[in-house]
């Protein structure tokens, strides 16, 4: 077994990435069912603030992690398994920043400032048409490939916790 130790920052920036992330996500994807509203405007503005909150938090673990490594898997892994989930890790790495940058994007594209809870981050300027075209396909048609691979996460870790009995889940919460 390998050392279960990781460091107080992998941890903290894991989950705070995570947790914003999928409330992000979830305010997200009640928007698109929603009807125009001023409430849906309410919504939408704590969904892009919150998207900005992501790409902070996200660029900071992302320093991080090339700083620290990888993370070891606590037990040796099949070839299979270890290349798979060092694909996971790295796609959601990369997700968790393009998600908030796409989103980021498009408004600049679509001539609307990008605001952090009312504070302007970045002025509106002259829509770019193409800009707000592409970010705007890529948000919203990586959604669901997004959503597969983060469950897909969420199940390897509770699989590993529970099935393989070798403390990834618990090292992940800080314990080993």
């Amino acid at each position: 077994m390998l050392s279960n130790n990781l460091s107080k920052p992998t941890v903290l920036f894991h989950w705070l990435t995570a947790i914003f992330f999928i409330v992000t996500l979830i305010i997200g994807l009640y928007l698109s069912d929603m009807a125009n509203s001023p409430d849906k405007n309410e919504l939408r503005n704590l969904h892009k603030s919150l998207g900005v909150l992501v790409m902070i938090a996200a660029s900071i673990r992302l320093v991080w992690r090339l700083k620290e490594g990888m993370i070891n898997a606590v037990n040796s892994l099949p070839a299979w398994q270890a290349n798979s989930a060092h694909f996971v890790h790295w796609f959601l790495l990369v997700a968790t920043i393009m998600m908030p940058l796409s989103g980021i994007t498009m408004s600049i594209g679509g001539g609307r400032s990008v605001e952090l809870f009312g504070l302007v981050v970045i002025s509106a300027r002259d829509k770019i048409e193409w800009l707000q075209q592409v970010s705007s396909t890529v948000h919203f048609s990586s959604v669901n490939i997004v959503i597969a691979i983060l469950v897909l996460h969420v199940v390897a870790a509770i699989k590993h916790q529970f099935v393989d009995k070798d403390g990834t889940l618990s090292r992940m919460l800080g314990k080993s």
